[in-house]
């Protein structure tokens, strides 16, 4: 842990972290709630979601108006998201005004009304939101492939849930599912930028008084599945997605995966970019990711084309899929450790994107990863680590999604054979 980086715990479990850098003018604090989409039933498959949004319609000490001129006001912004493992709140403002941040956050995540009249309203705000996800197709094929690879589970499911369970969705429950998950233990409050420890703790012991208990961090262990899921629609690009069981957070091989997704398709230097668009043109966007959560995790390859060039493109990834297995070179290693290094680094700049970082960080691993040990890490990946994490991802069962004109889109168990 660096010096500037302190961890305070009060006596009602919230854990407060802190990263101190004077040399800027601003400072960024958020609560990070540990409940998403994961710790739904299906019956309340989109509660953490809509619980996201009503927090910010209304609280005993505000209303949805002045949460919002409340930070305004001071130049600042606010904003949240919900994700599969949590749900975040935060508010960037000037150094001055860090008190009134941690004061909007923490009176978001306790004491919001959730009025029925405005539930009513927001319901409607989310069904538009649900539907402007199924018209775009590239959100339309994640969702497709997340399910595939999570059958029947929570992980598979989507964070804004399906639109008739959100029609239903009634407010003593949505209440319930705050009072089992929005508990100071389940809490992390992180701040970053000009700011001092020590009145970080002081203010989140006004805004978070008392105790509190709840469920605690709850979820269904998920087991990676995989298989095949396509979808016709008659749009002029093929979305499709090819992928693998993934290390999750703590894995040993988390960085050489890391490393080896940014050398398979992670900037315009990669073997996909170059072999897939620059030489072949065959898609506009292509791209490789690996997405960790807290017990698995998925590596995938994205990639938009066109109904004619679909027949040419599954074989031409897969193939490249097969190469990083082979030899690699020194200088190709070399750049993806540097990409990888630099966006690490790169995000030590802001202060939002360091306080979101110290609270996933503590959520994981319960404790603040130094950089130093991060980039030591990345350091570490050699060309044995890439051969070995690349057998072990690719020997998974795949997981295919596809979505738009198929008919070109070739069977599954000849995509799996060209993987063996």
């Amino acid at each position: 842990m660096t010096e500037t980086v302190r961890i305070t715990q009060l006596d009602n479990g919230l854990r407060i972290i802190s990263d101190e850098m004077n040399r800027v003018e601003t400072a960024s604090a958020g609560v990070w709630v540990e409940a998403g989409a994961r710790n739904e039933t299906p019956k309340m498959n989109g509660v953490s979601h809509m619980l996201e949004h009503m927090t910010f319609k209304g609280t005993k000490k505000r209303s949805a108006q002045a949460i919002a001129e409340d930070v305004e006001n001071v130049g600042g912004h606010i904003n949240a998201y919900t994700s599969r493992e949590n749900t975040a709140y935060y508010a960037k403002v000037l150094k001055e005004d860090l008190s009134l941040a941690v004061d909007v956050v923490a009176d978001l995540v306790q004491n919001a009304v959730l009025d029925e009249e405005e539930l009513e309203r927001e319901r409607g705000v989310i069904l538009q939101e649900i539907h402007q996800a199924q018209d775009t197709p590239d959100d339309v094929v994640f969702d497709l492939f997340q399910e595939a690879c999570f059958p029947g589970q929570a992980l598979g499911r989507t964070v804004l849930g399906p639109a008739d369970g959100v029609r239903d969705m009634a407010r003593p429950d949505i209440l319930s599912y705050m009072a089992d998950h929005y508990r100071a233990q389940g809490m992390i409050l992180s701040a970053a930028g000009n700011l001092e420890h020590d009145r970080v703790v002081d203010l989140a012991r006004e805004s978070f008084p008392g105790t509190s208990s709840g469920k605690g961090k709850t979820y269904t262990p998920a087991t990676y599945t995989g298989g095949d899921t396509r979808e016709s629609r008659d749009i002029e690009q093929v979305h499709l997605l090819l992928g693998f069981e993934g290390p999750n957070y703590t894995d040993d091989d988390f960085y050489a995966a890391s490393v080896m997704s940014m050398m398979l398709g992670g900037g315009m230097s990669s073997r996909l970019f170059q072999e897939v668009r620059e030489k072949r043109g065959l898609v506009y966007s292509i791209y490789s990711f690996l997405a960790p959560y807290d017990d698995t995790g998925v590596f995938g390859i994205y990639a938009g084309t066109g109904p004619s060039e679909v027949e040419e493109l599954i074989p031409v990834v897969c193939d490249e899929i097969g190469k990083i297995t082979g030899d690699i070179g020194g200088e190709e290693l070399a750049r993806a450790k540097a990409q990888l290094k630099s966006s690490v680094l790169m995000s030590l700049e802001s202060t939002s994107s360091r306080a979101e970082q110290m609270a996933r960080q503590l959520m994981i691993f319960g404790r603040p990863i130094p950089t130093e040990e991060s980039v030591a890490k990345i350091e570490a990946v050699d060309e044995t680590a890439i051969q070995r994490v690349a057998q072990r991802i690719f020997a998974s069962n795949p997981t295919l999604a596809a979505l738009g004109p198929i008919d070109g889109v070739e069977d599954f168990d000849k995509v799996k054979s060209r993987l063996n």
